[in-house]
């Protein structure tokens, strides 16, 4: 209950609870960010909902003061969003094996666990990101959800490296008022993870030291609004 009131009211998080953000279920700290300005594309949903997918995707990239571009010299798009009804319609998207050399036994993992939404991430030699795979089966809990706010959920879970465990349970998005914004203290994290000072990948859990002091005097922007 407290941790909830604090990120609605835009509270710091704890230097802990920024760590446990970044700590992997083998209990690993590992925190990256995009070191590319960041191309997207998206598969499998009506034109009519592209306009807010992008905008979602826009409002992240600015609120991290980062970058996006038309086109990644060496992959063409580099955070590739699919949206499926079936994680069997992976397997008939042309050259994606390719891409997800492991695809056939991923989709077989994801059926079985009767998932509704997988990320995969790519990586520069330095650690930093260099793509993104979105993987997103349209069952009824994701169907009800506004595209735009299901994009901003999306584009702040791709904007990081968060953990594997960091939003079970919870979710990086709140309701205020009418609108669905980005939660004021994952947006903090956000934003203090693009500091040019820190570095684009660190696996010392003393990195979230630095976070956590940055989010206290970091300005977050009322940005990622959402009807």
């Amino acid at each position: 209950m407290l941790a909830a009131a604090k990120a609605i009211m835009g509270v710091a998080m704890e230097p802990g609870e920024v760590e446990a953000l970044f700590t992997r279920s083998d209990g690993s700290y590992l925190f990256a960010r995009w070191g590319r300005p960041i191309v997207p594309v998206v598969f499998g949903v009506a034109e009519a909902s592209l306009p807010a997918i992008k905008g979602a995707f826009e409002a992240v990239v600015a609120l991290a003061r980062h970058r996006m571009a038309e086109t990644d010299p060496e992959l063409g798009a580099n955070l590739m969003v699919f949206f499926v009804r079936d994680w069997a319609e992976l397997l008939a998207v042309p050259d994606l094996d390719r891409l997800v050399p492991e695809l056939a036994g991923l989709v077989g993992r994801l059926q079985e666990a009767e998932a509704n939404q997988y990320r995969i991430f790519r990586f520069e030699a330095s650690g930093a990101i260099k793509a993104a795979f979105v993987f997103l089966r349209m069952d009824a809990a994701l169907a009800d959800m506004p595209a735009g706010t299901l994009a901003l959920a999306q584009a702040v879970q791709t904007i990081l490296l968060w953990s594997d465990r960091a939003f079970d349970g919870t979710s990086p998005l709140v309701r205020a008022g009418e609108a669905v914004i980005l939660r004021p203290d994952i947006a903090a994290v956000v934003r203090s993870g693009y500091d040019p000072v820190l570095p684009a990948m660190a696996r010392d859990a003393s990195h979230a030291l630095r976070l956590a002091a940055r989010c206290l005097v970091t300005g977050v922007p009322r940005a990622g609004t959402l009807a």
